[in-house]
């Protein structure tokens, strides 16, 4: 296990102290965290050599364990190279299980629908189950979850019809998301610092992920709100397993705490009754249910904030670049 308790403490006392500042909340809140992209967001490299997907995989869920999320993470089978996969991925798996966390279906290869049939798209479904299922099963479990990739549902209705009979037919609870700050934007970044071996912007890009995460919070929480009356329902976390996460979850995690926020999961979030509103969002994009939601109520959608402008320009651009982007005014 490479964290330790006095290290975790320091992390998250600037977060915790918040605690003290913040009023009583009148309403409990409820979040259920879920990660996708498993077994983790690495280098073809990494992802294809046991040792270090193992590495990977037990820090990150040593990481977990001692917050107690109650998450569930979402598998992509195809992401381990197909010589290891079969002895690897399911040891890898069963590390999450054991940590305490749950496991869903994330398609075999990321698929995206815009670029697919319906066909094609339900058999990368039904190829990402079974190593997972099996995992699920030899502890007890079963597969039922699962979580479109890029939260693409379809563009057209054809599609999006014959996808969500595609799902329900073959048992699947399809995983929502109303909480999504672009982690994975600020992921990407980070493995360029990682890859330039620079600390400092390290650091700098973990501290502003997780000061977008309170602007995204301080727009969510009212906006999903407005759904419901006034009464903020149980909210779904969209992360990823990756570098940053390792190291910034943490703080991520008291943050919410420091909120008003009680960990539960994905099933008892989904038994909020917010969940059973229609979704008739048809469109080429994958947002948040909040705003799928919102326009089924013929309401206009109201954005979240973006990431910060430097971060959405190191996105795009090679590693090399950062710390230009990063210094310019």
């Amino acid at each position: 296990m490479t964290i330790r308790v006095p290290i975790l403490g320091v992390m998250l006392a600037p977060v915790l102290a918040l605690a003290l500042s913040l009023p009583a909340f009148a309403q409990e809140r409820r979040v259920a965290v879920t990660f996708d992209d498993l077994p983790y967001q690495a280098a073809n490299e990494a992802l294809c050599d046991p040792v270090q997907l193992m590495r990977l995989t037990r820090d990150f869920v040593a990481m977990l364990k001692p917050l107690d999320t109650h998450g569930t993470a979402f598998v992509n089978e195809g992401k381990v190279c197909e010589p290891t996969r079969v002895s690897t991925l399911p040891t890898a798996l069963g590390v999450w299980l054991d940590g305490g966390l749950d496991l869903g279906n994330h398609s075999f290869s990321h698929i995206n629908i815009h670029r697919t049939t319906a066909e094609a798209y339900l058999a990368d479904v039904d190829a990402g189950a079974p190593t997972t299922r099996a995992v699920l099963e030899a502890h007890g479990r079963t597969l039922h979850w699962f979580r479109h990739p890029y939260l693409f549902t379809g563009e057209t209705q054809e599609k999006h019809d014959a996808i969500a009979a595609g799902l329900a037919q073959r048992g699947y609870t399809v995983a929502p998301v109303t909480l999504d700050n672009n982690d994975w934007m600020f992921a990407d970044v980070y493995r360029k610092a990682e890859q330039l071996g620079d600390e400092a912007l390290k650091r700098r890009i973990g501290e502003a992920y997780v000061a977008h995460m309170t602007t995204v919070l301080d727009f969510f929480e009212p906006y999903s709100a407005e759904l419901t009356g006034g009464r903020e329902p149980a909210q779904v976390l969209l992360l990823h397993a990756n570098s940053l996460n390792q190291a910034y979850y943490p703080q991520i995690h008291a943050l919410y705490l420091a909120r008003g926020y009680r960990f539960v999961t994905l099933e008892e979030a989904l038994s909020d009754p917010i969940y059973a509103h229609a979704d008739t969002y048809v469109r080429a994009n994958g947002i948040s249910w909040l705003h799928r939601w919102k326009v089924t109520d013929g309401e206009p959608i109201r954005w979240e904030p973006e990431p910060p402008a430097w971060i959405v320009a190191a996105n795009k651009a090679p590693a090399a670049d950062l710390p230009a982007i990063a210094s310019a005014p």
